[in-house]
């Protein structure tokens, strides 16, 4: 949002003026700027290593790289990973090698949203921060396990930054509130009990986000200098349609909620279950791709310790496609709660598993004669389908056949829990078990 002051000048946004200048104005990251600690230390003997500052939006990540340029002897140069490519950084790379040559001095780049970079790009940095000529400070909302190759790993220093807390993000709207050079103070506004801690809660750890929120909260309501306001959430409500929960569906936090969710569920925690589940679709998940997963959980985590599982969960995938948001949304809530209450097994799964296992191992092993087909004269003079038994001819339609490769005959691969169905399905085999050994003894 664009505003003006006296004489129509156009000012930077709320959270741009009360951005931090310095180390000692940053909030909720002192594990690395209280006295002692990394940046401090960093900042102090002005010898900085390479680093990744991993964390989420408006936590303080260019913040930080702001007062290292601002405070450093160096050389900075910044750059984003959404504008610029491998040729700029060479660019910038050719400027740094001539300055140490010339003075001495190294070069700092910042590399804003360095995970943009393909794994192949990155390895343009790998040779220039080895031998000293930058001295990389790159900024990631995304996991470095997963999107920053190990060669750069191993040549930086990850540094985590927190989410802010609702304790934080209240302080720096209060901050903002009464700042009359940088923020609101000179304005007249007041905010009724609750509003600061509402935008911070709806923030969700966004100091920018928090800062925007206040902003657009004064700017809707035509607060004008110099005229005292008190704001309220009726306001605030009318300002924001709805909360701004994080959640990236391509990045870590997205397979973050749905392994929560999923591992609730194993744990048969149906409170916290149905909380991942709302913070999911609160914050805009495609409600089938949620399905798609608690129907892979029936089959895994469950299995035959309720076979009705698997039909709930198809039930509420067909549910949810009918009748869309928000209706459909009741249907996979119904399906978290049969899932998370339902018995527990992975039966199905370890067995599959296995079976996978040994047919890779084992390789096209032939299936036995008497179980192939034989639709031509000549499959039967080879013997296909030869003294095959056809178990609705036989007693309790159990049969003494075997129906494994030889080389896997007495090879067990589905071993039922004892619990729900599946105590039903033990039963069963053990029944069939000693059958056969009967008639084995009788024959």
């Amino acid at each position: 949002m664009r505003m003006t002051g006296s004489g129509g000048a156009v000012r930077p946004p709320l959270a741009d003026r009360m951005r931090p200048q310095i180390l000692d104005q940053v909030r909720g990251q002192e594990h690395l700027t209280a006295p002692g600690r990394l940046l401090f230390q960093a900042l102090q003997s002005d010898r900085l290593p390479s680093l990744i500052f991993w964390g989420p939006p408006g936590c303080g990540k260019t913040t930080l790289a702001r007062i290292i340029a601002a405070q450093t002897r160096n050389l900075f140069e910044s750059m984003s990973a959404v504008m610029v490519g491998v040729r700029e950084v060479r660019q910038v790379v050719d400027r740094a090698r001539e300055e140490k040559q010339r003075s001495g001095r190294a070069t700092i780049l910042f590399m804003d949203e360095i995970h943009r970079f393909n794994k192949g790009q990155q390895d343009a940095f790998l040779p220039f921060v080895e031998d000293g000529t930058i001295i990389l400070l790159g900024a990631t909302t995304e996991n470095p396990s997963f999107e920053l190759n190990g060669a750069l790993l191993s040549r930086t220093r990850v540094v985590t930054l927190n989410p802010l807390d609702r304790d934080v993000l209240t302080g720096i709207i209060e901050e903002a509130l009464k700042d009359e050079a940088r923020g609101l103070g000179n304005r007249g506004i007041s905010l009724a009990d609750g509003v600061a801690q509402r935008i911070a809660e709806t923030a969700d750890g966004d100091a920018r986000l928090a800062l925007n929120l206040l902003e657009t909260l004064v700017e809707l309501h035509r607060v004008r200098d110099g005229e005292p306001v008190h704001l309220g959430l009726d306001e605030l409500n009318a300002a924001v349609a709805h909360g701004t929960l994080r959640h990236d569906k391509s990045g870590e936090a997205h397979y973050n909620l749905i392994s929560a969710l999923h591992k609730s569920l194993r744990g048969s925690d149906v409170d916290a279950s149905l909380y991942w589940l709302a913070r999911m679709l609160v914050a805009g998940e495609d409600g089938l791709y949620v399905a798609r997963r608690l129907i892979r959980f029936a089959s895994e985590d469950v299995g035959n310790a309720d076979p009705q599982a698997l039909l709930i969960t198809l039930a509420a995938k067909d549910a949810y496609h009918f009748m869309g948001r928000p209706e459909g949304e009741l249907a996979l809530a119904q399906a978290v709660i049969y899932l998370a209450t339902s018995p527990k097994s992975n039966s199905v799964y370890t067995a599959y598993e296995t079976a996978k296992e040994v047919a890779v191992k084992k390789g096209s092993l032939p299936p036995p004669l008497h179980l192939r087909n034989a639709p031509t004269q000549l499959m039967k003079q080879m013997g296909y389908g030869r003294g095959y038994q056809y178990a609705h001819d036989y007693e309790h339609a159990l049969v003494l056949q075997e129906h494994l490769p030889d080389s896997l005959i007495g090879h067990t691969f589905y071993v039922p829990v004892e619990r729900g169905y599946e105590r039903e399905i033990a039963k069963r085999l053990e029944y069939w078990k000693k059958l056969k050994k009967r008639r084995q003894a009788d024959i």
